[in-house]
């Protein structure tokens, strides 16, 4: 199955792009990480996580959800280690969302709130759950989507790359169909758009280069006030 893909990245109204994007289409491979915009450094945490993801990948015989995870988990301990040695990196943070493609499957893992979006026939799904207060603390049912975006407790995440030791991503896989779009994005996309407005710029079905930058645009048009990161990947 034909695979084509592209990412788009914008500072947005910040005056650092403090998130990173890997598209690697022949491996497969694609990554968004989203540095803690409160924290010291946290594109030098995203950049390290993608670019440890990126090369545990390509050095693994057999790739599974599992082995995403520890790409992850190994993201973790090199942006811990380099909090340790430079001062000015204490602090640094990164939510990553990973995923890869083995034929009909899409393998992900994920850390925070950066997500992976799964659509099919004009439905869009989305296939990760955010590590956050939010989403972990109160139950699905008790806030409605529009509500859960105004809560003052949104961008509290329960869990991110380079707090402490002890990491467990989570991981899953889903069964692709041709046609199928997936969507890697940071939360300075889905918090500016709703799953309505997603849709409706996949269903046309442009080219996967425009679905990106409308969306992308799209997000800053609408007052997004965080770096902007989307990857788009069909199955042609």
């Amino acid at each position: 199955m034909a695979l084509a893909a592209h990412g788009v990245t914008h500072t947005g109204r910040r005056q650092i792009n403090e998130d990173s994007m890997l598209v690697d289409l022949p491996l497969g491979l694609f990554v968004v990480a989203d540095g803690m915009g409160g924290h010291n450094a946290g594109e030098v945490a995203s950049a390290i996580a993608v670019h440890t993801i990126h090369e545990s990948l390509k050095e693994a015989l057999v790739v599974s959800g599992g082995t995403l995870a520890d790409g992850i988990e190994l993201a973790n301990s090199e942006v811990l280690k380099a909090a340790e040695t430079e001062p000015g990196y204490a602090g640094m943070g990164t939510t990553v969302v990973a995923m890869f493609i083995d034929g009909n499957r899409a393998l992900f893992a994920s850390v925070g709130d950066s997500r992976l979006y799964h659509w099919r026939g004009g439905t869009l799904t989305q296939v990760t759950r955010d590590d956050s207060w939010v989403a972990r603390v109160l139950p699905e049912e008790a806030l409605s989507p529009e509500e859960a975006q105004r809560h003052p407790m949104r961008h509290v995440l329960t869990k991110v790359v380079g707090l402490r030791d002890d990491l467990e991503p989570a991981i899953g896989e889903h069964d692709l169909e041709a046609g199928d779009v997936l969507m890697l994005c940071s939360d300075g996309l889905h918090g500016a758009l709703t799953d309505e407005a997603i849709a409706g710029t996949i269903a046309g079905e442009p080219p996967v280069s425009a679905i990106a930058q409308h969306l992308v645009d799209q997000a800053l048009d609408g007052g997004a006030t965080d770096n902007v990161t989307v990857i788009v990947i069909r199955f042609e």
